[in-house]
């Protein structure tokens, strides 16, 4: 190989390396934003709830696999929830959109508004609004 062979690989390796770099940093900074938020937002959400005997509401869709994972869980725990669909015209919709939310699910338990499954934050949420053991 010659000298100019040698230079063609070494700038197509080169272009190559930039573009995965710049593809890779693109990535990472859309994803950035998730690193900063927080896992709940905390405020006054009884307007929200159908009546008072209801701690948990559900914001979702049928064909959310996250909404479904998180029905799963609250039955699984024989947690009683109102779910709504927000894909249907009404009150609920109105609700979902009020809340300013994107995506499903929205989880409210309690004070504590949760986007998306994650478990951890339910359950610290859920036990927030449990009611003390009788011993």
């Amino acid at each position: 190989m010659n000298g100019k062979h040698t230079r063609h690989i070494k700038t197509v390796l080169s272009y190559g390396v930039i573009l995965v770099l710049g593809l890779a940093i693109g990535r990472l900074g859309m994803q950035a934003p998730q690193w900063f938020k927080a896992e709940y937002v905390e405020g006054n959400y009884q307007a929200y709830y159908p009546d008072a005997a209801t701690k948990v509401v559900l914001y979702g869709t049928k064909t959310c696999p996250f909404c479904q994972q998180t029905r799963d869980y609250l039955a699984q725990h024989n947690i009683p929830y109102a779910d709504i669909d927000v894909t249907q015209p009404g009150k609920g919709q109105e609700d979902y959109r009020s809340l300013g939310e994107k995506a499903v699910p929205v989880i409210l338990i309690g004070s504590r508004r949760i986007t998306g499954f994650k478990q951890p934050v339910i359950e610290a949420a859920l036990a927030r609004i449990k009611p003390p053991q009788a011993q």
